[in-house]
């Protein structure tokens, strides 16, 4: 871009990993970035979860629990954070717990964690950008100076040349089916399933002697000690709870109170472990978890309107994907604009 040229100005919907990944990739080329999320924080499903009631800090990770790293441009990254302190290997001891017995096959899977949080490195990304949180855009109108951004009371936050979504496939098909089609309808091909998380903490440790499990059985999918990754405070002993696909669609709009009841039974019968009345405990829905059938596209950008979308679901899930789909939609939208 000529120096003499006023950078367009760009906004970027959503300030989970994806996200912030393509904002901060195209502030460091010079572009002028806005990023609106309507979160009180940065993280979107990377969120960690702070209860000051127990006397602990950003400590329950009640979204995604780890990421692995494949692609030499998370490597990189990584390498940085980790100087940096963002993040940590998290050498857990993880297990399947099956029908039939316990596989000790997921032990060989390198973790990665944020420190002190999942959100660390969301938090990082975000310290360098205008981005704006408690925000729900609702609306993207088009204008004679380029895209209205409107939020729910329907005020403008501002117009822009760029608008590039990276909410959930549903939220994006629905933000986007009015000014960008194509991408609607991609979007609207992908199928999200829903996550009950819940929180406990034990005043009491959990007698068992792992870290983490795979429960491929019953209602629930995934457990894990948060306070045994690295950077946290071990005392309350915390655990977090994930429901699988299934049985979270058939509890979607369920009481929290009630998928409380029935998820602490199934994890002490999954886990072996005599049961105990948790110190504090807490449901939390993931309406929008994980992509049944995510796109391999990498990401979504229509060039001729400057509308675009990436996050996990356009890139085959996982933090790694959410990583990578930002990163090509930054470098698809940097070459659309030095065309």
């Amino acid at each position: 871009m000529p120096t003499n040229e006023v950078p367009p100005r760009i906004a970027v919907i959503g300030a989970g990993i994806s996200g912030l990944t393509c904002a901060t990739e195209l502030a460091e080329r010079g572009h002028s970035m806005t990023v609106f999320d309507k979160a009180r924080g940065p993280g979107g499903r990377m969120s960690t979860r702070r209860v000051p009631d127990l006397g602990v800090g950003d400590d329950f990770d009640h979204g995604a629990q780890y990421f692995t790293v494949r692609s030499p441009e998370l490597t990189l990254r990584v390498e940085r954070w980790t100087t940096d302190g963002v993040v940590a290997p998290w050498y857990a001891r993880v297990i399947a717990i099956c029908p039939d017995g316990i596989d000790e096959s997921s032990r060989q899977t390198q973790r990665v964690v944020g420190t002190p949080g999942m959100n660390a490195i969301c938090r990082r990304l975000a310290e360098s950008l205008d981005t704006r949180f408690g925000v729900q855009v609702s609306a993207i109108e088009k204008n004679r100076d380029g895209w209205a951004v409107l939020d729910e009371a329907g005020d403008t936050l501002g117009t822009y040349e760029v608008v590039l979504c990276t909410a959930p496939a549903p939220q994006t098909e629905k933000l986007l089916r009015g000014i960008a089609p194509a991408i609607a309808e991609r979007a609207a091909t992908v199928r999200m399933q829903p996550c009950w998380s819940v929180l406990v903490a034990f005043t009491d440790p959990v007698r068992v002697d792992f870290d983490a499990a795979f429960v491929n059985s019953g209602p629930l999918s995934w457990v894990a000690r948060t306070s045994a990754k690295p950077a946290r405070e071990t005392s309350p002993d915390r655990w977090v709870l994930h429901a699988g696909p299934r049985w979270s669609a058939e509890h979607l709009e369920d009481d929290a109170d009630r998928v409380i009841e029935a998820l602490l039974p199934a994890f002490f019968d999954a886990i072996g472990a005599p049961s105990s009345k948790p110190a504090w405990s807490k449901g939390h829905r993931w309406r929008y978890a994980l992509a049944e059938n995510p796109l391999d596209d990498g990401c979504l950008y229509d060039s001729s309107l400057g509308i675009g979308a990436c996050g996990d679901w356009a890139n085959g899930n996982r933090v790694e994907g959410a990583f990578l789909s930002g990163l090509r939609l930054a470098k698809e939208v940097e070459q659309a604009l030095h065309r």
